[in-house]
C-alpha cells in the first residue's frame, strides 16, 4: 500500500517547451518517413497484368452471380476477394506526388535515420533509392 500512496503523491514535473518541441519534431519526422515509404510501396511495379477498373467491376459482377450458389468455403474467399477488389476500385485514380513526399522525405531522413540507429542498407531493403539516400545525405557505412 505504500507504494501505491507514493505514487497518487508524486507531483508531476511539467514538460518543458523544448521537450515538446522535440517531440512533436519526432512525431513530424516519423509521419514524413511513413508517408514517403507507403507512397513507395504504392507505386511499386507489381507482376503480371495490370488491373483496370472495368476489369476489376468485370470480376466484382461475376462474384456477385457466383456467391448465392457457393460452398461455405468457397463464399468465404469469394467474400474477401471482393472486400478487396472493393477497396482496389475506391483507390483507382488516387495519384500519389512522389516527388514531394520524397522531397520532404530528404530533408528529414538522416536526422529520423540517425535517431532511430537505422542503416543505409535498411533504407535501400525498404526500397528508398541510392539517390534519395544521397540527396540526404545518408552515408553508405555508419561511422
Amino acid at each position: 500500500m505504500a507504494a501505491s500512496t507514493a505514487t497518487k503523491t508524486r507531483k508531476k514535473t511539467p514538460m518543458s517547451a523544448e521537450h515538446k518541441a522535440a517531440l512533436a519534431k519526432g512525431r513530424e519526422e516519423g509521419r514524413i518517413v511513413r508517408l514517403y515509404l507507403e507512397a513507395l510501396e504504392s507505386t511499386k511495379p507489381r507482376r503480371g497484368r495490370k488491373r483496370t477498373p472495368d476489369s476489376i467491376r468485370k470480376r466484382l459482377a461475376t462474384i456477385n452471380t457466383l456467391l448465392p450458389d457457393a460452398e461455405p468455403l468457397n463464399r468465404l474467399h469469394l467474400v474477401e476477394e471482393k472486400k478487396r477488389l472493393e477497396a482496389e476500385l475506391a483507390h483507382t485514380g488516387d495519384v500519389v506526388d512522389l516527388a514531394a513526399l520524397e522531397k520532404s522525405f530528404t530533408k528529414v531522413a538522416r536526422q529520423y535515420g540517425e535517431r532511430k540507429g537505422i542503416s543505409y542498407s535498411a533504407w535501400r531493403t525498404v526500397g528508398v533509392s541510392a539517390a534519395v539516400l544521397a540527396q540526404a545525405k545518408i552515408p553508405r557505412t555508419r561511422s
